[in-house]
């Protein structure tokens, strides 16, 4: 897997100054199967193009905090993108600003079109590496706010997007639009059952039961709202599967493939996945969620 680290500046508009996108991209390389992670390495273009997915970080959290995952998506031959988005960062120069959230879905529209410039451009390291057509959100907690702003809000909605990962995410009422009233792109929702912080049960309950299929949720049983995304071990490896078997239903169109995600995410006493169209209600509700 080869590694690179780019700076994306966004020009000043709308009112918000020049903004300035530190961002990693993942993609397979050549060298041996297994081996280290390469800065700058070749990129492995024989079995491209690859299908683009765009990782949006909790608040508060350095995205390569999730390197595990972000690995794991990248040697299974996706290019996996991870912005720092201004303000959310614990680094973040302007200190950490959570309102901020309302423009990131403008940053990542802005991400995806600057990897896809890059993919056209013809000579460089990313010259039609990706597949334009095969392209993936992932995000988690305000991340997952945000990539599901960015599918499924009249505020923000971006059609290049085919496919959609909410990790314990929520509808927010923050951004000024109104959710689900076009046809929906396939989305997977993955949720700890012991998440007591910003996104519990009930917000991705009610993102779910408000979404059109195709439609997945996968319940993290016992898990947090972090537990399952950062740490290893056994349900990790349960998102690390059901994300990658959905990732290839839906992003490279392998209809064989939902047998298998359903037996990766049905794990007894770990974790249950369905694909009904409404969830049971749950207790509860949803922090910062749009009345009515």
């Amino acid at each position: 897997m080869g590694t690179t680290s780019l700076t994306l500046t966004e020009s000043a508009a709308n009112g918000l100054p020049t903004r300035s996108l530190v961002t990693t991209v993942r993609y397979p390389a050549i060298g041996t199967p297994g081996g280290p992670d390469v800065a700058n390495a070749a990129p492995l273009r024989q079995k491209g193009p690859y299908p683009l997915i765009v990782f949006s970080q909790g608040f508060d959290i350095q995205p390569e905090r999730y390197a595990l995952l972000l690995n794991a998506w990248a040697k299974a031959g996706y290019v996996v993108v991870d912005p720092t988005y201004p303000f959310t960062s614990p680094n973040s120069p302007g200190g950490l600003v959570r309102t901020d959230i309302v423009h990131h879905p403008a940053d990542l529209s802005f991400v995806i079109s600057s990897i896809l410039d890059l993919n056209a451009h013809a000579g460089g390291t990313f010259s039609n590496l990706i597949n334009p057509a095969e392209l993936g959100v992932i995000g988690q907690s305000d991340g997952g706010d945000v990539s599901l702003a960015a599918i499924a809000n009249t505020c923000c909605r971006d059609a290049r997007i085919k496919a959609a990962v909410i990790l314990s995410g929520a509808e927010l009422a923050w951004f000024q639009g109104a959710y689900f009233t076009t046809p929906g792109v396939p989305m997977l929702v993955v949720q700890g059952t012991n998440d007591l912080v910003e996104n519990p049960v009930a917000c991705s309950v009610e993102l779910y039961n408000e979404a059109p299929e195709p439609k997945y949720y996968l319940s993290m049983i016992g898990q947090t709202h972090l537990s399952a995304y950062l740490a290893p071990g056994a349900p990790m490896q349960v998102v690390i599967r059901v994300t990658l078997d959905f990732l290839e239903r839906y992003l490279r169109h392998d209809q064989a493939i939902g047998n298998t995600m359903t037996a990766a995410g049905t794990v007894p006493g770990l974790a249950t996945i369905t694909s009904q169209t409404t969830l049971g209600p749950s207790t509860g509700s949803c922090p910062d969620a749009p009345v009515g």
